[in-house]
């Protein structure tokens, strides 16, 4: 984002809406290793929770967003025992991530926070996107006069 602040995008599922959530550095790193397959050499901080869940034997079964307040996203982790944890939703898709655990945003949440972009709008966005991965500075340079 021009602001520099990471954002995560979340896509409905069954429709043409994203909740955008703005995300800290250290999480948008967590985030970003997780989606890239990135394993450090000592473990991160979600590697480790999922490390521990993993030794008790307990699955994280869902993430759910479930409130967003003055632009403040809440979420909670649901796990197989049927207890719940609040959580940063930036951290909670952390882990989601790395325990391939599906994320939902109430309805609620959607009506809130959500943005409509139309599939035409998204072509748009992912042709402007190819083009941008195949130019350079240099191809601007070409008839600019001193």
């Amino acid at each position: 984002m021009p602001s520099n602040q990471p954002i995560v995008l979340l896509k409905e599922a069954a429709g043409d809406r994203y909740v955008p959530i703005w995300i800290g550095a250290a999480e948008a790193t967590a985030i970003a290793f997780a989606q890239q397959g990135v394993v450090p050499p000592r473990p991160l901080t979600h590697d480790l929770i999922k490390d521990i869940l993993d030794t008790h034997g307990i699955a994280l079964d869902a993430v759910e967003i479930t409130e967003v307040h003055d632009n403040v996203f809440f979420s909670r982790l649901v796990f197989s025992s049927g207890l719940t944890v609040s959580a940063r939703p930036s951290d909670a898709i952390a882990l989601a991530l790395r325990t391939n655990t599906s994320v939902f945003c109430s309805g609620e949440v959607l009506d809130e926070a959500a943005v409509a972009v139309p599939d035409e709008q998204e072509e748009e966005v992912e042709k402007f996107r190819e083009f941008l991965d195949h130019i350079s500075p240099e191809d601007f340079e070409e008839g600019i006069e001193p």
